[in-house]
């Protein structure tokens, strides 16, 4: 595997959120044990880069990735199939409290505190204001990254209030999520602006694990972020859309797959910070949950002649290593043949299968295919964001007129994701090459807008670009309805046989927050959307 450096300890921080937590605990949760007078800002960006991948720079590095991008995203947007275990929560739309409170708890209690420690020592009264300038941008796009991705999960969440116990707030003031976007885009067009040349003597070169220093990579990845946002409020704010995509493309986002932006990671020394929290989760005798990769997904790759390779998608034999037993000590696969590759349909249990396939007892793992072992190693790179996406967003607001752009560069666009989208995956394994003719196959067997609306054949290769970073790809989905899901109905069901739009609040801060209820949103129930979605603001 390719590592990008050695992996630094992390900080040891957590949080506080257990169920039952007291309006005691929560005050300890926006108290910053790393609030010291003087401390080694290198190392802490170090460490809060480390936590934006898996979730828990100080705790176990699964644990947002297992309940939540797991439990609940890759099941609802029908990529991932499982028969039981935390990841019903999309795979049959039930509650579990873990699945919702992992992001609140991790994102607030660990990461976001580290990059607030940051931002407060590089202010003004603060032991290094003036020093540490270019950090100092980069945290706040990566504090924009966490706030974007937490607001995505809930809605409404704290934001202008959150960590300032220093200033006397325990119980911070819920924001809509009108008004963090609002903010999170001034502050990626402030902080990506104010990016500056290099200096050698502030260390930011080592500490930075992401670019090594490379002040032009940080701006493309500030400037590609500006344009994920702005193209998720392109439904509720055609204003804000127009005028952050045209300062993104003006700015310059990324232009090749050696912009994205990998974190690190390796199998020491440390068990629980350094290894990938996905490849972890899934890994049997580690985390162990089901790797099935759903019927949607799978059909989808084979293309509409199941009986021929010709129209299969590339990637097909990349994300799933095909249909085999993986235990702790070997993979041994039943067979690696395109041909007979198969998704487990979403939302069945084990009765139900054996049902379809006319099979008692069924062989899973005889049966459906599994997501490629070389996709899942613990010391595997964790993608936080790509160039593919980049070039599908830009085909998006191109045939929406978005930003300046015209439907007269769409295609072009278009290609291009498909293509970085396709070859992105060398950094997992140097086996998994996808050649430029196999591309150009691809893309002749099914031209731009002819088979499909265009919209929908961009939408669906961002679908299939967010593999294993499925929180972006359910937030996509429930902006756009792309692609076209159905929805299962499973028995006792939350949802009333609708997929989840978002996540409920932990129970301690619903109980424990004075400011819950005038703020957050309403109803808090997985069906309720968020602001971007078409919801309340």
């Amino acid at each position: 595997m390719n590592h990008i450096k050695k992996i630094i300890f992390s900080l040891a921080i957590g949080a506080c959120f257990v169920t039952g937590c007291n309006k005691s605990s929560l005050k300890n949760l926006n108290v910053n044990p790393q609030a010291l007078s003087n401390i080694d800002l290198n190392f802490m960006f170090t460490s809060a880069q480390l936590g934006a991948a898996s979730g828990g720079s100080a705790g176990d590095n699964r644990y947002i990735d297992w309940r939540t991008n797991i439990g609940m995203a890759s099941t609802a947007i029908q990529q991932v199939a499982v028969t039981g275990g935390i990841a019903n929560a999309g795979n049959r739309y039930e509650h579990n409290f873990e699945t919702s409170s992992a992001p609140f708890e991790f994102l607030y209690g660990d990461q976001l505190k580290n990059i607030g420690e940051i931002l407060k020592q590089t202010s003004t009264g603060g032991f290094a204001e003036g020093q540490n300038k270019n950090m100092r941008q980069a945290a706040r796009i990566i504090r924009a990254f966490l706030f974007q991705r937490l607001t995505d999960y809930y809605g409404s969440v704290p934001y202008f209030e959150a960590m300032q116990v220093d200033k006397g707030i325990f119980f911070p003031k819920y924001d809509k999520q009108k008004a963090i976007y609002t903010d999170l885009l001034k502050e990626l067009d402030e902080a990506t602006t104010a990016l500056g040349a290099a200096d050698p003597a502030d260390g930011f070169g080592a500490a930075d694990l992401y670019y090594n220093g490379d002040i032009a990579k940080w701006k493309r990845w500030g400037y590609s972020l500006m344009l994920r946002l702005a193209m998720r409020v392109s439904k509720v704010n055609a204003a804000m859309a127009n005028t952050y995509a045209a300062k993104a493309v003006a700015g310059g986002v990324f232009t090749s797959n050696a912009d994205n932006v990998w974190v690190p990671m390796a199998e020491g020394p440390s068990v629980w910070t350094n290894q990938n929290g996905i490849s972890r989760a899934f890994i049997p005798g580690d985390g162990g949950n089901q790797s099935f990769l759903s019927k949607t997904l799978i059909d989808w790759l084979k293309g509409p002649n199941t009986g021929s390779t010709a129209d299969d998608d590339p990637r097909l034999m990349i994300l799933t290593g095909g249909i085999g037993k993986w235990t702790p000590t070997s993979w041994t696969p039943v067979t690696t043949n395109p041909l007979d590759q198969k998704g487990m349909p979403n939302g069945k249990d084990q009765n139900m299968l054996e049902a379809i396939e006319g099979k008692t007892p069924l062989d899973l793992d005889a049966t459906y295919s599994k997501i490629n072992p070389l996709l899942l190693q613990r010391d595997d790179p964790y993608m936080l964001m790509n160039y593919g996406e980049v070039e599908l967003l830009l085909a998006e607001a191109s045939e929406r007129s978005i930003g300046g752009l015209t439907p007269a560069v769409a295609k072009a666009h278009y290609e291009a994701g498909v293509k970085a989208s396709m070859q992105m995956y060398t950094p997992y394994d140097a086996s998994l090459v996808v050649s430029d003719a196999k591309v150009a196959d691809y893309l002749a067997a099914y031209p731009y807008g002819v088979a499909k609306p265009a919209l929908t054949m961009i939408m669906e290769q961002l679908w299939v670009n967010h593999f294993l970073n499925w929180w972006e790809a359910w937030s996509d989905w429930r902006r756009t309805g792309l692609p076209v899901l159905v929805p299962i109905n499973y028995p006792g069901n939350v949802t009333n046989g609708t997929i989840p739009q978002r996540l409920r609040y932990p129970g301690a801060e619903v109980g424990g927050n004075p400011n819950f209820e005038a703020g957050s949103t309403k109803p808090d129930e997985y069906t309720t959307k968020v602001w971007w979605a078409g919801g309340p603001e």
